[in-house]
């Protein structure tokens, strides 16, 4: 239709006497505003009438994925499409006097074509992040797919621009493709960090060391919080005064770090913390002593039957009992080591099936450290250090009812009252 309403212009213009080259401008000026007229109707048809119904219709469905397509521009970038067709369609019948021109329209197309084939791909692999992060099975175990998605975007890109560059130079894609491997040391160079980034995001999920939401700490880069975002280059980590250390996936493979999932999992969280006995307190249990200590709930039947078996193993072995060395004897730190021990055993915040040690490590210059191994139920860090401080405020407290002493490096105050004690005398 068009070709014949165009044939009936030229006749009528060289029947006034007009130039064949104007003509035939005249006609190629006014064939590109038709075409551009039905690309913008096109245009405007695809954009706000498919896309709308379509949008309309995914709002109604009861899937979620759609929406993220939607959500995410593929059916608006889709629509970009129409007008290359268009272009593609009619470039003959516009430029039928300027053939030359042809080919380069078409070759113009050919890489819009490209371009918005690109855009509708990333937009479908991102809208896959969102719909796979949107799994239940990807929310229980965590693991970001972010970094494939801009590893395959990064292939993408380059398989892309080989096709753009074969268009604009006339070469077949396996030209450029054979020409790789003399520019493959610049490309290294160039996209280090990426191929690192990729084979370190590879390495990370295929060993599965690290997952969104882990709490991870690593020194070396001030790093010792949540994992909030793992991407092709970057791991994100929120730290617990909320700030954000960005750490080079690469480095997370090349250098150590504590990843604390095993201890969430656990369902536990350890507690591992030691106060320093002097060693001058320490001593064997005199009867008063005993007495006293019998009168504690959580350690009586303990020292009755301990001193049983202290008298039994005398008496059989005829220990002369008035040297305190002979024999066997109660200790006011093995009494309270014990008493520590029942005491966590009846905290209702103490996981009982894993772990529980009261245990004596190296004497140093300091005392004898009495160090307490357990686990606690809740990993909550706020709630996790209450119930570590209730548990120490409680022995410390108790402490001297065993007439034990915590070390302590003397303080002023102590120096102040020595020497008043001093002036007294």
């Amino acid at each position: 239709m068009i070709i014949k309403y165009t044939s009936l212009v030229k006749e009528w213009l060289i029947e006034n006497g007009i130039s064949s080259e104007f003509i035939s401008l005249l006609n190629m000026l006014l064939l590109v505003l038709i075409v551009a007229i039905i690309g913008i109707i096109a245009n405007f048809i695809a954009k706000k009438i498919i896309v709308s119904i379509i949008g309309r219709i995914i709002k109604r469905s009861k899937n979620t994925w759609d929406d993220v397509l939607l959500e995410k521009k593929v059916f608006n970038r889709l629509s970009h499409f129409a007008p290359a067709i268009l272009i593609y369609y009619f470039v003959n019948i516009v430029l039928i006097d300027y053939p030359n021109w042809i080919g380069f329209i078409k070759s113009a197309t050919y890489i819009y074509v490209i371009i918005v084939s690109m855009m509708v791909i990333c937009s479908f692999l991102d809208s896959l992040n969102d719909i796979y992060n949107s799994l239940p099975a990807s929310q229980n175990k965590r693991r970001s797919i972010k970094g494939y998605i801009q590893g395959v975007k990064i292939i993408l890109y380059i398989f892309g621009a080989i096709l753009i560059f074969s268009i604009i130079f006339g070469k077949s894609p396996l030209y450029f493709l054979t020409g790789m491997g003399a520019i493959a040391a610049i490309l290294m160079l160039v996209f280090k960090d990426t191929i690192l980034g990729l084979v370190g995001g590879i390495q990370l999920a295929t060993n599965d060391m690290v997952r969104l939401g882990d709490w991870i700490s690593m020194p070396s880069k001030d790093a010792d919080g949540t994992v909030v975002d793992i991407s092709l280059h970057t791991v994100k980590v929120q730290n617990w005064n909320k700030s954000i250390t960005t750490i080079p996936t690469y480095v997370l493979v090349s250098e150590s770090f504590s990843n604390w999932r095993g201890m969430e999992e656990s369902g536990g969280r350890r507690i591992m913390r030691s106060l320093n006995i002097d060693m001058k307190s320490i001593k064997l249990l005199n009867d008063e002593l005993f007495e006293k200590l019998t009168k504690i709930h959580l350690i009586n039947s303990y020292l009755i039957t301990k001193r049983d078996e202290v008298l039994k193993y005398n008496k059989e072995h005829n220990i002369d009992e008035s040297i305190a060395v002979n024999g066997k004897r109660l200790t006011n730190l093995g009494t309270f080591r014990k008493y520590i021990e029942e005491y966590l055993k009846t905290n209702p915040n103490i996981h009982k099936e894993m772990t529980l040690l009261v245990r004596q490590l190296q004497p140093t210059e300091t005392g004898l450290p009495i160090q307490i191994y357990c686990f606690s139920k809740i990993q909550e860090w706020g709630a996790f250090e209450t119930i570590q401080s209730d548990i120490f405020d409680h022995i410390l407290a108790i402490i001297s009812d065993f007439e034990l002493h915590v070390f302590q490096n003397p303080s002023g105050e102590d120096f102040r009252l020595r020497t008043l004690r001093d002036a007294a005398f």
